[in-house]
């Protein structure tokens, strides 16, 4: 069983979470929703029984999960779940997003929910690569993430830095 993937979003300022889970061998699927206000807006499940027996399976389940957890993200940003938001939460939260302006100088609102707790494999750093790098290795101000929470860092990582 591959450990799943949690993720807290706003999309035209309202905050949404998407959750991929692997079902084990006994459930072989990958299951995907989004949610907003503890609501499910949709869901995607992929059964894997086909390939239970190959050797490299947990590798191969979690590149599958990446890739349906990235796609969850792009269609809610392309706004695909516009008509579903839209339908479940009425025009007071269409008028919302209308009127929410994005300034560049604003940090974005914290998040309301915290993703749930998950297992995650880290690779030691070198500290002699940090300090090894010159002046013109490292990035400029103008690049810098700052002002930006970790969210939304993944999210334009995770759907290839396209904002709308």
């Amino acid at each position: 069983m591959v450990v799943g993937f949690n993720h807290n979003v706003r999309y035209k300022g309202e905050l949404y979470h998407v959750q991929t889970e692997d079902g084990g061998l006994k459930k072989p699927q990958i299951i995907t929703h989004l949610y907003r206000a503890g609501s499910i807006l949709s869901s995607k499940r992929v059964s894997y029984a086909d390939i239970t027996r190959i050797e490299n399976l947990a590798r191969v389940v979690e590149d599958l999960m990446k890739e349906q957890h990235k796609e969850m993200l792009r269609r809610l940003k392309n706004g695909d779940f516009d008509g579903v938001i839209l339908e479940r939460f009425g025009e007071n939260c269409a008028l919302a997003a209308q009127s929410t302006s994005v300034d560049e100088n604003t940090a974005p609102d914290v998040p309301e929910m915290l993703p749930r707790a998950v297992e995650v494999r880290r690779e030691p750093v070198a500290e002699e690569l940090e300090n090894s790098a010159s002046p013109e290795d490292k990035p400029s101000d103008e690049r810098s993430p700052e002002g930006l929470s970790l969210d939304d860092l993944v999210l334009s990582y995770l759907t290839g830095g396209k904002d709308e």
